[in-house]
């Protein structure tokens, strides 16, 4: 069982399992974090070599607001965004201000596939595709931690569920 972030337990049905919880690796947080290191910088060398006050406090606030766009905004968006597997479904939520969610019966669930880029390999994520029966057609679940582990799970809960077997012991 991998859960490394609860799911809230109001979203399950009763007697439904959670299976696996999580959310982006964390390494989708680094280009927010160089950003806002290169905004603090550009703000630092201004208030340095600037001799007017209004153009320091000019870039400082452009900076913040760079900040808050480029860095705090996808660190809470990331924060904010859930994906989980119960014994029944696919449960994805996600949003700040408005909460958008997306539910995949599991039985509707035809293929689990995962993509690795070279990028992703040193931290052991990748991108989870998810092909369903529905009108959707592909969900695409990016930074997924332990992927290929994750994939083997999901592999073996859609055996037992295809063949019949009601157990999900090992998953």
């Amino acid at each position: 069982m991998i859960c490394t972030v609860a799911i809230s337990k109001k979203l399950l049905n009763p007697g439904e399992r959670l299976l696996i919880s999580t959310r982006q690796h964390p390494k989708a947080l680094i280009g927010p974090v160089l950003v806002a290191v290169l905004l603090l910088a550009v703000g630092i060398f201004v208030q340095v070599r600037a001799d007017q006050e209004w153009l320091t406090l000019t870039v400082w606030v452009l900076c913040l607001l760079g900040i808050l766009w480029w860095s705090v905004r996808p660190f809470l968006a990331w924060l904010s965004t859930v994906h989980a597997f119960t014994d029944r479904r696919l449960i994805t939520r996600r949003g700040i201000i408005t909460r958008r969610g997306h539910d995949i019966p599991l039985a509707r669930i035809s293929d689990v596939s995962i993509e690795i880029h070279l990028l992703d390999r040193p931290f052991s994520c990748g991108s989870l595709l998810i092909a369903d029966a529905s009108t959707h057609g592909l969900v695409r679940l990016n930074d997924i931690p332990d992927v290929e582990a994750t994939q083997r799970q999901l592999n073996e809960l859609l055996h037992q569920l295809h063949t019949g077997r009601g157990g999900s012991e090992g998953v």
